[in-house]
């Protein structure tokens, strides 16, 4: 017995128009292969810079915290950290000096992170990276402040839809 209904094919009055579907699905591997060259584009500045104790992930993941002082559970609810590996990138940090980790006084379970002054550092030169990149995408009308924001505003109701979703499946 089987407690799943089994899902049936679309009918055609439920599925997408073909020209929404097919800029639906470009719009996710632009995401998809943006994210990955961010990560490139911080990997090519740490080379540059000599910086190869750490990777791109855990430098987003200090550029992100920022000067807070967070819970490691805090991390993902925030949006400071969108992988699944925290831990081990948390460790990874704390190993290599750039983040502090205390236990709390309250709660012995849980650990608060924060940068530590080389971690400040990285940070900062991950601040320089983009604001290079920023500055140049401006001089160069690569994208307008306009575009971007409307972009920006996109991406946020594309991320709240999916939001809904999760939440309404179960």
């Amino acid at each position: 017995m089987t407690f799943q209904t089994p899902m049936k094919a679309p009918t055609i009055d439920e599925s997408a128009p073909p020209g929404m579907m097919a800029c639906y699905l470009d719009s996710l591997s632009l995401v998809e292969r943006l994210h990955r060259l961010l990560l490139d584009v911080i990997k090519d500045e740490f080379e540059r810079l000599g910086i190869l104790e750490i990777n791109p992930v855990q430098a987003l993941l200090l550029f992100n915290i920022g000067e807070n002082e967070v819970t490691a559970g805090e991390l993902k609810s925030r949006g400071y950290y969108q992988g699944s590996n925290v831990s081990y990138n948390l460790k990874k940090l704390v190993e290599t000096g750039y983040m502090h980790h205390q236990r709390c006084d309250i709660d012995r379970r849980s650990v608060r992170v924060k940068l530590t002054p080389k971690g400040v550092d990285l940070r900062t030169a991950v601040s320089a990276l983009f604001e290079r990149h920023a500055k140049g995408m401006d001089d160069r009308g690569v994208i307008t402040l306009d575009s971007m924001d409307e972009m920006n505003r996109t991406l946020r109701r594309m991320e709240r839809y999916w939001s809904d979703q999760i939440r309404y499946i179960y």
